[in-house]
Formats: structure tokens, C-alpha cells, sequence
């Protein structure tokens, strides 16, 4: 049995969200791939940096960019464990990424429901890969918290 690409990049950003999980961050984390390969990864990190803004989606923004020597990611695919935020969908948008794709819905915060035209009109969008997983390392990290 094989896997797709999306769930093998997925898998990987998940591994970066596990990594943000043993580290005490909201365990969200991102993977950018470009012509088949990975050019950046991340996770959060809003408490290690004492930054709001230090969201898995930014950090692998600005690693992939400085990978590429250029501002734009229009030939790329994020792949990030958790549906971005209305300023992480901003970012990917100003970033005119090519392809989002995401794990688990985020019916409180994700962009879809504040923000739905935030990302770049050509961005192609897949949800739902590795979906169970993504939202059970946030469920289980927020019950841990409480």
C-alpha cells in the first residue's frame, strides 16, 4: 500500500507539530514543498520566542522564501497540520503560495470562517488529509492544559 504525497508531506509537517508538542507550543506545524522537495519546515514558536506571530505557517514562510532567495511561493505546497489563522492565510496570501494544504479544521479561528478570501486567488486548497490525527494532537494537548 502506498501513500500519497499529501499525506507523506503531511506526515512530516505532523512530526513538526509533535515536536512543538513535547516542546509546550500548540503542536501546529507546516512543511513547504517545492518541485518534490521539502524547503522548509516548522513548527510553533509563540512561547519559545515570546511572539504571537511566530505561528508554524510564518516560521515556514520566511525558512522557505530565504530557501528560494524570493518572496513568492507561488510554486509551492504548504502542507500544515492545522488550518491556518486569518494572519497566517494573510501571509500565504501576500506569499501568492500555489497549493495549501491542511490537516484539521479550526472552526474557531481558522481563516475560512473570518476571512475566506485571504489567500491569493490562484492558491489551490486540500483539507482533510491526516484530519483525525491533526485534530487529536491539539484535542489531546488542550485537555492536558485545562
Amino acid at each position: 500500500m502506498s501513500i500519497s504525497d499529501d499525506e507523506k508531506f503531511m506526515q512530516m509537517a505532523y512530526r513538526e507539530a509533535q515536536a512543538a508538542y513535547a516542546d509546550g507550543e500548540i503542536p501546529v506545524g507546516a512543511v513547504v514543498v517545492c518541485n518534490g522537495m521539502v524547503i522548509a519546515r516548522s513548527h510553533n514558536l509563540t512561547e519559545m520566542l515570546n511572539d504571537v506571530t511566530a505561528h508554524a505557517e510564518m516560521q515556514a514562510i520566511t525558512a522557505a522564501t530565504n530557501q528560494l532567495g524570493g518572496k513568492y511561493l507561488n510554486k509551492c505546497t504548504m502542507y500544515v497540520t492545522l488550518e491556518p489563522c486569518v494572519m497566517c492565510a494573510g501571509a500565504l496570501g501576500w506569499s501568492q503560495l500555489g497549493r495549501l494544504v491542511w490537516g484539521a479544521d479550526d472552526a474557531k479561528r481558522g481563516f475560512s470562517r473570518f476571512a475566506p478570501e485571504a489567500l491569493h486567488p490562484k492558491t489551490e486548497i486540500a483539507k482533510g488529509v491526516m484530519a483525525k490525527e491533526c485534530a487529536e494532537i491539539i484535542q489531546e494537548f488542550f485537555k492536558n492544559k485545562r
